[in-house]
């Protein structure tokens, strides 16, 4: 990165109209090395990810889910393709994340496009195998401005409004929230956390500090996602899924950028859960440093 991640982080939005022109090639060759390189998720699946150039067919696989009519312009998409397993979408929307800050740091914008796109073109245009789930894609291109806040369809779903610090981020247990001077050095990347973009800007995540040790849960919507009707008539993705991904890497790219060590382990919590659809994910043990 040719600046810090949570620069980075701050900087990049859901880019909506990009310039009818294409990446210049010394970008594409970047951002390609980049996502060679990017295969591996933290919790232990693979994944593959390609830069490919916008077509007409492209387009029409994004008519089915609403979303193409608010997108203008996008010259090329990162498209990924990830391996069956039960990790699978976390370490899916870690590595995409992952990609879309390498594409913000080489002054690209960029939109996420979730759904299901195992059986459209863009399966396709990774030669997506049997098994291989390809959950989202992501518009990329020059953005047309630099002003997201005159985005309408942002100011739609909230895109700019983050929940609270306490209704995020707990001590030891549900309901007793972390104070930021009580998190330390993770402050900033908890912060980060809530800087993540997530489907329709729900949030899903929570986190609980026991010790060395801060644990990831999904805090489910109610008629959103697994479950819901209307995502089953679709066969759309289970995008919260995807989203605790991209709060994983905000989290962890941002504690190494500040000097922390440490690793994802499955170790989850005796630690009561409230009342309503919450799922425990995974974990991330720090290091003594």
């Amino acid at each position: 990165m040719s600046t810090s991640i949570t620069e980075t982080i701050r900087r990049r939005y859901s880019c909506r109209a990009y310039l009818e022109r294409p990446i210049a090639e010394e970008t594409q060759r970047l951002l390609a090395e980049f996502l060679a390189s990017n295969r591996m998720g933290p919790l232990g699946t693979r994944a593959r990810f390609a830069l490919v150039a916008a077509t007409d067919q492209d387009r029409t696989s994004l008519k089915g889910l609403g979303t193409y009519g608010f997108i203008k312009g996008m010259t090329g998409f990162i498209v990924g393709a990830a391996a069956p397993g039960p990790t699978n979408l976390e370490d899916y929307g870690y590595l995409m994340e992952h990609a879309i800050l390498r594409a913000t740091d080489l002054g690209l914008g960029t939109c996420w496009l979730g759904g299901s796109f195992t059986k459209s073109s863009f399966a396709r245009r990774i030669a997506a195998m049997r098994g291989e789930l390809v959950p989202a894609v992501t518009a990329v291109g020059y953005p047309a401005t630099d002003k997201p806040s005159d985005d309408r369809i942002r100011q739609h779903v909230g895109a700019n409004r983050r929940l609270a610090w306490e209704h995020l981020f707990f001590d030891q247990k549900f309901g007793q929230p972390l104070s930021r001077e009580a998190a330390g050095r993770y402050g900033e990347p908890l912060e980060m956390v809530r800087w993540a973009p997530s489907a329709s800007n729900k949030q899903p995540w929570r986190i609980v500090r026991s010790g060395d040790l801060w644990h990831f849960f999904l805090q489910r919507t109610k008629r959103y996602g697994k479950g819901s009707l209307l995502f089953r008539l679709l066969r759309l993705a289970d995008l919260q899924r995807v989203d605790m991904g991209i709060a994983m890497c905000h989290f962890e790219l941002t504690a190494r950028e500040l000097g922390g060590t440490g690793r994802w382990v499955s170790d989850e919590p005796a630690i009561e859960k409230p009342a309503g659809n919450i799922e425990y994910v995974t974990s991330w043990q720090s290091s003594s440093s």
